[in-house]
């Protein structure tokens, strides 16, 4: 009786171990695959100029009174780019879920801190579509900085490193055969062909070394935050003009924000909050929350908690002052996003016109050298092998 009520529980245990076994074998196969797709996706960002047509797309669509989700659907079905639609789908399904907005968006991982803060200060404040016309506004302006920087540094840049290539390649190759010619003819250097044949031995010993300095100082400044936030840092403390650019920038990102949400009824502590987020990343960021902490615990007037605790600009303290004396705090505030945006335009435009003219100066510098570096050892040269023919 034990035998064969045993053989039906081993059958049916075998049965079991195998359909595990050809289960987890399955997921095995699979998982992989799974995994390599999410990760190539997620780190895969949202392209700039998309981004600014979708915001635009979306302020028009919620405008209409068409909702978050359904104008995501619109947006997105048919559009020719895959990353758009894959993003624009998660963020769609996560919102369908419940998530709000923001959170949906910022689950994508698709979106900058900038972006996810601006979402979140038009959904707190019920005017989301107004929120996506300012990132539309906001990002345009970023783009129309960066187009306007490509134009004044691209071109002069790769003049300046073909020319440092061509002053190498002189001091590698031509001076050595100009040097060997003297020697052959029994002729010693003039003083400046002297000191040029030591320059070009010095070159030949360090040139490896100050072009993949060059190189990785470029690349790691690109590529790398905290060395592009120490370079940026030291810049601004020693440019004034670029100092006046980043942080015109950063303060009207701010008060734009800040704008937005206490003119829709979000108290002005909670307003500072979202707002501050939206410089995640920045010194500004811990200041602006410093000064928000500050107003709500101890009741200090908001215009000096920005004075004492924050890098705003004096007119910024003063105009918030004069909104909270008068009860005019969301006037005062439009009239400081509006300055700030005439301001920074004009300071775009002076800052490419300098950046322009620097890049011009080193190029005509670098010329000078591979003239005198590559050219005049030849014309010198000239006399001294007359010297040695005998002429």
């Amino acid at each position: 009786m034990k035998d064969t009520e045993s053989a039906p529980t081993s059958a049916a245990q075998a049965a079991l171990a195998a359909r595990i076994k050809e289960k987890n074998e399955s997921g095995k196969h699979h998982e992989p695959k799974r995994a390599l797709f999410s990760s190539g996706e997620r780190t895969k960002r949202f392209p700039l100029k998309e981004l600014i047509k979708l915001c635009r797309g979306m302020a028009s669509m919620l405008k209409a009174n068409i909702n978050t989700a359904d104008a995501l659907k619109y947006y997105g079905s048919g559009h020719p780019s895959v990353t758009v639609r894959a993003a624009l789908k998660e963020a769609r399904e996560h919102i369908e879920n419940g998530m709000p907005a923001y959170a949906a968006f910022e689950k994508t991982k698709r979106f900058d801190d900038k972006f996810v803060s601006l979402v979140r200060a038009g959904t707190d404040s019920g005017q989301l579509w107004q929120a996506f016309d300012s990132i539309a506004h906001r990002l345009k302006k970023e783009s129309e900085f960066k187009s306007k920087m490509r134009k004044a540094t691209m071109m002069p840049a790769i003049i300046i490193f073909a020319l440092i290539m061509l002053f190498i390649g002189a001091q590698l190759k031509i001076i050595p055969e100009i040097e060997k010619i003297l020697s052959d003819i029994g002729q010693e250097p003039d003083p400046l062909s002297g000191i040029l044949f030591k320059l070009s031995h010095f070159t030949k010993k360090v040139w490896v070394l100050v072009v993949g300095g060059l190189l990785g100082s470029v690349f790691s400044f690109l590529f790398v935050e905290k060395v592009r936030s120490a370079v940026t840092f030291f810049m601004m403390a020693r440019w004034r003009l670029l100092r006046k650019l980043i942080m015109g920038m950063r303060q009207l990102l701010f008060l734009g924000s800040l704008e937005m949400l206490h003119s829709n009824g979000i108290n002005l502590s909670k307003a500072v909050e979202i707002s501050a987020k939206s410089l995640k990343g920045t010194p500004m960021h811990e200041e602006l929350l410093t000064a928000g902490r500050r107003y709500l615990e101890t009741g200090l007037p908001f215009s000096d908690a920005i004075r004492k605790f924050t890098s705003c600009d004096a007119q910024v303290a003063h105009l918030i002052s004069i909104g909270e004396r008068s009860s005019s705090l969301h006037t005062q505030l439009k009239l400081l996003s509006n300055m700030y945006e005439e301001e920074v335009e004009q300071v775009v435009n002076e800052f490419a016109a300098v950046v322009n003219i620097i890049v011009l100066m080193a190029a005509a510098g670098l010329i000078t050298m591979v003239f005198i570096g590559a050219f005049l050892p030849i014309f010198l040269m000239g006399p001294k092998m007359m010297n040695g023919s005998g002429m």
